[in-house]
């Protein structure tokens, strides 16, 4: 079987230095790339960066970067005013796919972005936006910034201290910071950039009445300075791409009427009376905050985006590098080597199922009912596990990419030194992966049947096969979820948790692998002349993911000791049979030819640019 479709790789993609590989490349490309729809999600944003206002400028201090990220947003926000960026604030396609263009020039930009659009602009929309006056921020008149985590709260976000307490003579608000625990914890809201204006989510108190988190729209500043009773101290520089992140407090500020964000949720009637849709106070927090769920598909994104950046200038490099060979006199370039190559193609095999998987939880995203409980529920699940295993391939990958450069790839001039710390904020942003993945475990344990409805047969040559064994992984370690659940302590919550959430998370890791394992082969039945090549790519994916699992599976009777001994085997004849096709597959990632050309490691003349 495994013969059989080497044999058909070969005929349908040729050596990389064919035409055919282009035209693999290309073909590979469109399915990358939302297919027919590419043009209209990625093409601006792709040419954006290509531009020389984002081309590496070495030796800037960190505060001149953070500048540098906010004349970036400019130009952004320059590139959407023909659409508006209301309509791009509700194009979840087009918003995340901003953040997988932006996020491997400037991990700053892509992180104010996020915060501006998203976080700031989407919230206003999403809360009766139309009633308001957007033109000061759409216009970039005042950027927008989000105020939610606090010094003290983080992950129990829900348990803020801000309080914004209604004033029944003004009708208005009076916003307070009570204590020092209570100070807004890294929001960009320095002066850098121009003037601000922020959601602040706060407590609203009602005749002394806790009534829960809701959104008061604040402005922070002006061309004069920070406006009275606002409070900013810089926080120190963090690792990363710099951004302005600052402890922001409020003394007793006065808010008008108008500045509480309303919806159904909450909100006052004309005699000033209080009502709700929801009587739960953390249903009305999570309402109220419900933009984080597009941003974790922003956070993927722009992680997604830097992996994929990372792996081509790392294949590149690979191509260029020549190395001593077995002969005298003779020199090999670093892909020769299967320790060398075969690192990268397992990266690249992971960065297309991300890839997928991301599109695929987009999708889903995009078409669930906002007023189906359960359907939104689910797709806010998957969006979360998505994130989490997205983000956290992410990091593997351009540390990966970066120990294959060896001390080349220490330099940011070079593209790669700045990926993996930028992809650290990726995993913490927009809920710590771990907690969003606590989160879908408690419900995934029992929120579906895991595993295929009879054992499987097959060979490991076999993608159903191999899937379906991914299945089972998640079935096995659902059993023991439920099995540590039901038999753990009475009465201690904490403690019943403790005995279930080991294996709770390896069933949510199986959950996330199957889901990116489906939106892979989903992907390659949508290919014509690369589908053998796509098809032999998800079985590198499958092969390898399954290493760590041979023991559970044969302790169940899915494989046998034979298969097991043949796993290695199998990989390295996968291995064998895409090596040839490295080049095409990191050409697919598109990315723009001037951002190449200006990373000096990703060209066959980096050795004449060493001027680092």
């Amino acid at each position: 079987m495994l013969q059989h479709a080497e044999t058909a790789l070969r005929e349908s993609v040729e050596t990389p230095e064919s035409a055919a590989a282009a035209g693999a490349a290309r073909e590979l490309t469109r399915l990358l790339f939302d297919a027919d729809d590419r043009d209209r999600i990625h093409a601006d944003w792709r040419r954006l960066v290509a531009g020389e206002a984002f081309a590496h400028r070495p030796g800037l201090t960190p505060a001149e970067r953070t500048a540098l990220s906010y004349e970036r947003l400019r130009l952004v926000n320059d590139t959407v005013a023909g659409t508006a960026a209301e309509v791009l604030s509700y194009d979840a396609h087009r918003l995340a796919a901003l953040h997988e263009w932006t996020g491997f020039v400037d991990g700053g930009l892509c992180t104010l972005a996020s915060i501006h659009y998203n976080l700031f602009l989407g919230s206003l929309l999403d809360h009766d936006g139309y009633r308001r006056d957007l033109t000061p921020y759409t216009a970039m008149e005042r950027t927008g910034t989000f105020l939610c985590t606090e010094l003290a709260h983080g992950n129990d976000v829900a348990a803020l201290e801000t309080v914004a307490v209604l004033d029944r003579e003004t009708g208005g608000f009076e916003l307070h910071t009570p204590n020092p625990g209570a100070q807004k914890f890294m929001p960009n809201t320095s002066l850098t950039g121009g003037p601000k204006a922020a959601l602040v989510a706060a407590r609203l108190l009602v005749d002394g009445a806790d009534q829960g988190v809701f959104l008061f729209l604040t402005p922070l500043s002006d061309e004069r300075g920070h406006l009275p009773g606002i409070q900013v101290r810089r926080l120190p520089d963090r690792t990363g791409t710099p951004v302005d992140h600052c402890l922001t407090s409020f003394d007793r500020v006065r808010l008008p009427r108008e500045a509480m964000l309303e919806a159904a949720h909450g909100r006052f009637d004309k005699e000033g009376r209080f009502g709700s849709s929801l009587g739960n106070r953390r249903k009305r927090f999570l309402r109220s905050v419900g933009r984080v769920t597009v941003g974790k598909l922003c956070m993927s994104a722009g992680t997604l985006g830097m992996a994929r950046a990372a792996l081509a200038i790392a294949v590149r490099y690979a191509e260029h590098r020549q190395v001593a060979a077995p002969r005298a006199g003779e020199r090999l370039p670093l892909t020769a080597h299967r320790s060398h190559h075969g690192r990268l193609l397992r990266s690249v095999a992971t960065a297309y199922a991300m890839t997928f998987l991301h599109r695929e939880v987009l999708d889903r995203w995009a078409a669930h009912d906002p007023s189906d409980t359960e359907d939104r529920e689910a797709a806010e699940r998957i969006v979360a596990v998505a994130k989490g295993w997205i983000t956290w391939q992410a990091r593997d990958i351009t540390v990966e990419s970066r120990e294959r450069c060896g001390a080349q790839g220490l330099f940011p001039e070079n593209g790669l030194a700045d990926l993996p710390l930028n992809v650290e904020g990726g995993i913490t942003a927009e809920g710590d992966n771990l907690v969003i993945w606590q989160k879908a475990a408690s419900e995934l344990v029992f929120a579906h049947e895991a595993g295929p409805a009879r054992a499987p047969q097959g060979e490991l040559t076999d993608l159903p096969f191999l899937r379906d064994l991914h299945a089972c992984v998640e079935r096995i370690w659902q059993t023991r979820a439920r099995t540590a659940l039901r038999d753990g302590p009475s009465g201690d919550p904490v403690g019943r948790w403790n005995e279930t959430s080991g294996a709770a998370l390896e069933m949510v890791a199986a959950h996330a692998r199957l889901a990116a394992a489906d939106a892979f082969l989903a992907a390659a039945g949508r290919a014509t002349t690369t589908r053998p090549l796509l098809e032999s790519l998800a079985r590198l994916f499958l092969l390898h993911e399954l290493r760590p699992h041979t023991g559970d599976l044969l302790a169940a009777g899915h494989l046998t000791p034979t298969q097991v001994n043949a796993l290695h085997t199998t990989t390295n004849h996968t291995l064998a049979a895409l090596a040839p096709h490295l080049t095409p597959l990191a050409a697919a990632f598109d990315l723009p030819a001037e951002y190449l050309t200006a990373t000096p490691i990703a060209n066959p003349d980096y050795l004449n640019r060493f001027t680092y």
